[in-house]
């Protein structure tokens, strides 16, 4: 006599939003590349979306919030410019 029993795992995922009130950097978002032998690929995150839908995007270092400052006023965030270093990135005034 066998015993069968189904178990249903149920996950939910949230996304915590960060308001950048504590910590007042520019974040570096990845929205696209272009690979070698083609054209641009854009990715889901866009700034420009994210300011006009308030819709949340991610940062190089992980951060996520809704962009609405004008990210002149705030230094580089360290985190995302030595992963675009690493990267390859050229930055403008780093």
């Amino acid at each position: 006599m066998s015993i069968q029993s189904e178990t249903q795992v149920v996950t939910q995922s949230t996304t915590q939003t960060d308001d950048g009130e504590h910590e007042r950097f520019t974040h570096l978002v990845l929205e696209g590349y272009t690979p070698k032998d083609g054209e641009f690929v854009a990715l889901e995150n866009s700034v420009v979306a994210g300011m006009v839908n308030a819709t949340p995007v991610r940062a190089l270092c992980g951060k996520v919030w809704v962009p609405g400052r004008d990210p002149k006023k705030y230094p580089l965030c360290p985190t995302c410019k030595e992963i675009a270093e690493s990267l390859g990135w050229s930055l403008p005034n780093a």
